[in-house]
């Protein structure tokens, strides 16, 4: 039988496991009796954690959220994917963020066993962050947006110098930017908002019922709001290759990707004409074919043409007659 101490942790490892535990199966996990698990449990509340029970039949025991964080339990695989992930967002698109990760990170490393220590060290010296272009966003607005999105909350904030009345549903990265997705009151429409362009913090609102989603596959959705919507021209290209290869040499913000079938997939995307059009799908370096506008095929086919002047030897290409001056 494992010492109270010990038992103790066993128990909270599990209760962190899963989200319900019946007393008499965690009597058998622990080799105990179901009278132990309940001193056990008791013992646990006394140190802060709010466990939950139920009587009855299908009475047990349940881990609930306490007005403070108690210490957690993490395995082997969660402590070096926490740490790693700390590491990341020092370093990361959301401002603020990166003296409290690296606080996170020196807590976490000091109690890190040796073996693990190694492996977070090896990982974090063989990666090279690069950051991008993107603009940082306060963590504070992030955390606040979050917030009405998970209450069904109404928010009012400044976007661009203008007031703006919205329905949150949820927040996208992009890897680059975050955008929030919304229902906007006053344009009675969805709408996405870019979070660093929001000028003035959001002030609650009532609360509301969450409308149906604006589609069934929201990636896909905030993919075509995000690379197709925005712009005057939008196009349908097929490639001619797998779905997982195209994919390598795109982003969702740069248009959707919508697999056919095992050869081939269609790809929509957007801009502000139908030359960047055609270079960026050009640019992929495989086989397509412009499905839709129709006026595509014309740049493609002038893009074509100069491309292949461009190749040509000097000697090659025909020259000009000239007629003498007078």
């Amino acid at each position: 039988m494992l010492e109270t101490s010990a038992r103790l942790l066993r128990l909270l490892s599990l209760m962190q496991s899963r989200r319900d535990w019946p007393g008499s199966e965690l009597a058998d996990r622990l080799g105990v009796t179901t009278r132990t698990v309940r001193r056990d449990i008791d013992r646990l509340r006394d140190l802060g954690y709010p466990v939950e029970s139920a009587t009855g039949t299908a009475g047990g025991y349940r881990l609930g959220a306490g007005a403070a964080l108690p210490p957690l339990l993490l395995d082997d695989e969660e402590a070096v994917a926490i740490a790693v992930g700390l590491r990341a967002a020092a370093v990361g698109s959301v401002s603020g963020m990166e003296e409290t990760s690296l606080r996170a990170l020196a807590k976490l490393e000091q109690v890190l066993p040796s073996r693990l220590r190694h492996r977070v060290t090896a990982m974090q010296s063989a990666i090279v962050p690069l950051t991008g272009p993107g603009p940082a966003v306060d963590a504070n607005l992030l955390a606040a947006l979050a917030a009405a999105c998970r209450a069904h909350e109404g928010i009012r904030f400044g976007y661009q110098k203008r007031t703006r009345r919205a329905e949150p549903y949820s927040l996208v990265h992009t890897g680059r930017r975050w955008y929030l997705l919304a229902f906007d009151l006053d344009r009675d429409d969805w709408r996405t908002f870019r979070v660093d362009r929001i000028d003035a913090p959001p002030q609650p609102g009532p609360r509301f019922t969450p409308r149906p989603a604006p589609a069934e596959d929201l990636r896909a959705f905030m993919s075509d709001a995000l690379s197709s919507a925005p712009y005057r021209f939008q196009a349908k290209i097929l490639f001619r290759a797998p779905i997982e290869v195209v994919a390598e040499h795109t982003s969702p913000t740069a248009g959707r990707l919508e697999k056919l079938d095992e050869q081939s997939c269609l790809f929509y995307a957007g801009a502000g004409s139908l030359d960047q059009i055609a270079v960026y799908v050009a640019l992929k370096g495989i086989d397509f074919q412009v499905v839709d506008p129709p006026e595509l095929r014309a740049h493609v086919r002038a893009l074509a043409a100069r491309l292949t002047r461009a190749g040509e030897e000097p000697g090659d290409r025909p020259t000009r007659s000239t007629s003498p001056c007078p």
